[in-house]
C-alpha cells in the first residue's frame, strides 16, 4: 500500500529511472507513431501474442506470489484480457472514426463530428491481487486510443511484477510502454510527475493520495477501488444455489478480489440455512481440509493476513478460522450475528472471512446499504423481479449483479467502476477507449452563404434578433447518412408526387379550357 511521505512537491533527482522512463515515453508520443491505426494494432497484437506464448510464466510467477491454481489464472485473468485484445483490434477503426452528431440551423451545412484523439501519456498503478487483469486491461485501452503509457505493476506481486517488467519490453514499444517497478519511493517519484491521465486500481486509502499527487498537474483520474460490497438474500429464493454463487466469489483468490461479497444481508430464520449450505459447498469446492487443496490461494504478504486476523478477534467462527501464518494460510470462515457497527463491518475485509448481517426484511436491507458509503457491487438473490427492480432503484453502486456474483466483470460491453467512495470512472472495451481518449468537437465551415449569418452580426435590430432567437431555439436535426439518405428520398418522393398532382391539375384544366373555346367557336359560326 503507498504512503505519501509529504504534500509538499519535491524535485526528484534529475536521472531517475522514473523521470527517463515519463521522458522517453513523451518524446515517443510526441514524434506522432502512435496515430495511426496501423501501428496500434500492430501493438495489439503483440500484447495477444505475448500472452498466449507467456502464460505457463505468467501462471508460475501467480502461483508463486499468491499459490494460484494453473487452471484457474487462465480464467481470472487471461481470457479477460484476451477478450479485450479482441475487441479492440475488431472494432478500433469504428470507435476511432469520427462520430457525427447532431446540428441547428446555424450549422445546417456545416461539417459537425467528433474526433477520439490520444490523451498522452498515461499512468497505469497496477494491483497486486490480479497482477496481470487489472495492470493489462487498461493498458489495452491505452495502446487502442493511441497513447503512451508508464506501467507501475505492484511490488507486492513480486514475481508477476518481474515478469512483466522483463516480458513488455520484448513484444510492445520499448519507449512507448515502458515498465517501472519498485515500491512506494519509486510510486511517489512517478506520482511527482506530469501525466495526461492516471489510471490507479487499489484501495480508497490510497486513491485519495493518487488523486492529491494528479491535482499538482490537473492530471484527470480514474479511480477503480474497492468497499464492502453487500450480497442480500431473500428468504423465498433457491439459498442453496445462492450459496454456492456467493461462496465461489467470496473465496476465489484467498478472497482477495474487490468485488467479492464483503458480507451477506438476511433475515434471521434463514441465517442457519445459509450457514450449513455455504458448509456443505466449502466441503464439495476445497474438501474437508482447504489447507491442501490446490485450489485455495493464500494471503498476500504477513501484513495483510495479521490485519485478516485481527478483524476475526473477539469473534468464534462458525466455519473455518484457522490459520498457518507459516503458509499465510486463513481457512474460509463464517461469522454470523455481526454487529453492524463492529470493525469488521467498518473496513473492507479483502480476505476469506464472510460476516453474516440479520435484516428484518428487504426495507431493512436496503436501509442498511443506503446508511454507508456505496459499494463497489451490491449483490441480490430474489426471484421475485418487482422486488428486484425496487432494491436496484433504491440504492446505489457501481455495478449490480442478481442471482449471482462478480459475472458483470466479465462482461466488456458494460462499464466497470465505481461510485463515490468506491472509485470514479470506468473502463472495459470502448469505455476503457473513451476514457483515455479526448473527444475533440470539431466543426468545419466553408467561407460562403454568409446571408444565413447575418443575423448574428450587429448592427442588431428586432427583426435580426428574432431570426437568430429562432434558428438558436430550433431543435437540433439529426444528420447522420443514414438520416440524410431517408430525408433525401422523402423530399425526391414528396416533390415527384407535388410535380405529377400539379400536372394532372394542368391537364385537367387545359382540357376544361380547350373544351369551352371549341365550344365557343361552335356558337359564334352556327
Amino acid at each position: 500500500m503507498l504512503v505519501y511521505l509529504s504534500s509538499t512537491p519535491e524535485t526528484p533527482p534529475a536521472v531517475s529511472m522514473e523521470r527517463q522512463a515519463v521522458k522517453r515515453a513523451r518524446e515517443a508520443f510526441l514524434s506522432g507513431r502512435t496515430r495511426p491505426l496501423e501501428f496500434r494494432l500492430q501493438q495489439l497484437h503483440a500484447l495477444q501474442k505475448m500472452i498466449k506464448e507467456k502464460e505457463t510464466e505468467i501462471s508460475t510467477a501467480l502461483k508463486q506470489d499468491i499459490n494460484r491454481s494453473q487452471y484457474d489464472t487462465p480464467l481470472l485473468e487471461l481470457i479477460g484480457i484476451e477478450n479485450e485484445i479482441k475487441l479492440a483490434i475488431e472494432k478500433l477503426k469504428d470507435w476511432a472514426a469520427p462520430r457525427s452528431v447532431e446540428r441547428s440551423l446555424f450549422t445546417l451545412k456545416d461539417e459537425v463530428y467528433i474526433q477520439p484523439e490520444p490523451l498522452g501519456v498515461v499512468l497505469i498503478i497496477g494491483a497486486w491481487n490480479y497482477p496481470w487483469a487489472v495492470t493489462l486491461q487498461p493498458l489495452v485501452g491505452a495502446i487502442a486510443a493511441g497513447n503512451a503509457a508508464v506501467v507501475k505493476p505492484s511490488e507486492l506481486s513480486e514475481f508477476s511484477s518481474l515478469l512483466l517488467r522483463a516480458l513488455l519490453p520484448r513484444y510492445l514499444d520499448k519507449d512507448l510502454y515502458p515498465v517501472v517497478t519498485g515500491g512506494v519511493s519509486e510510486t511517489q517519484q512517478l506520482l511527482r510527475l506530469r501525466f495526461d491521465h492516471i489510471f490507479y486500481t487499489g484501495s480508497s486509502t490510497v486513491g485519495k493520495l493518487v488523486m492529491e499527487g494528479a491535482a499538482r498537474h490537473l492530471t484527470p483520474v480514474t479511480l477503480e477501488l474497492g468497499g464492502k460490497s453487500p450480497c442480500y438474500i431473500d428468504k423465498d429464493c433457491d439459498i442453496r444455489v445462492a450459496c454456492r454463487r456467493i461462496t465461489w466469489g467470496k473465496f476465489v483468490n484467498c478472497g482477495q478480489t474487490c468485488i467479492a461479497p464483503d458480507y451477506i444481508l438476511c433475515e434471521p430464520c434463514i441465517q442457519g440455512q445459509v450457514v450449513e449450505c455455504i458448509r456443505l459447498t466449502l466441503l464439495e469446492f476445497y474438501g474437508a481440509d482447504p489447507k491442501s487443496s490446490p485450489d485455495y490461494g493464500r494471503i498476500i504478504n504477513q501484513r495483510h493476513f495479521i490485519r485478516v486476523l485481527g478483524l476475526m478477534e473477539g469473534y468464534t467462527p462458525v466455519i473455518g478460522g484457522q490459520s498457518d501464518a507459516s503458509q499465510r494460510y486463513i481457512a474460509p470462515t463464517v461469522l454470523k450475528d455481526v454487529p453492524p457497527h463492529s470493525r469488521l463491518m467498518q473496513e473492507e475485509i479483502f480476505g476469506p472471512l464472510l460476516p453474516i448481517v440479520t435484516v428484518s426484511d428487504m426495507d431493512d436491507a436496503i436501509r442498511f446499504v443506503n446508511e454507508r458509503e456505496k459499494p463497489l457491487a451490491l449483490y441480490i438473490f430474489c426471484k421475485d423481479k418487482k422486488a428486484v427492480k425496487r432494491m436496484i432503484e433504491e440504492t446505489t453502486s457501481g455495478g449490480v449483479t442478481v442471482n449471482d456474483v462478480m459475472m458483470h466483470y466479465t462482461l466488456n460491453s458494460l462499464p466497470f467502476g465505481g461510485v463515490g467512495q468506491s472509485g470514479m470512472g470506468c473502463y472495459h472495451g470502448k469505455h476503457t477507449f473513451d476514457r483515455l481518449s479526448h473527444q475533440r468537437a470539431c466543426l468545419i465551415r466553408s467561407l460562403g452563404m454568409e446571408h444565413v449569418n447575418l443575423s448574428r452580426y450587429p448592427p442588431q435590430d428586432r427583426r435580426r434578433a428574432r431570426r437568430a432567437r429562432m434558428a438558436l431555439r430550433s431543435p437540433l436535426i439529426d444528420m447522420s447518412k443514414r438520416t440524410l439518405i431517408w430525408a433525401i428520398s422523402a423530399t425526391v418522393i414528396g416533390f415527384g408526387l407535388f410535380v405529377t398532382l400539379l400536372v394532372i391539375l394542368l391537364i385537367a384544366a387545359g382540357l376544361n379550357c380547350t373544351c369551352w373555346y371549341y365550344r365557343g367557336i361552335y356558337n359564334y359560326f352556327w
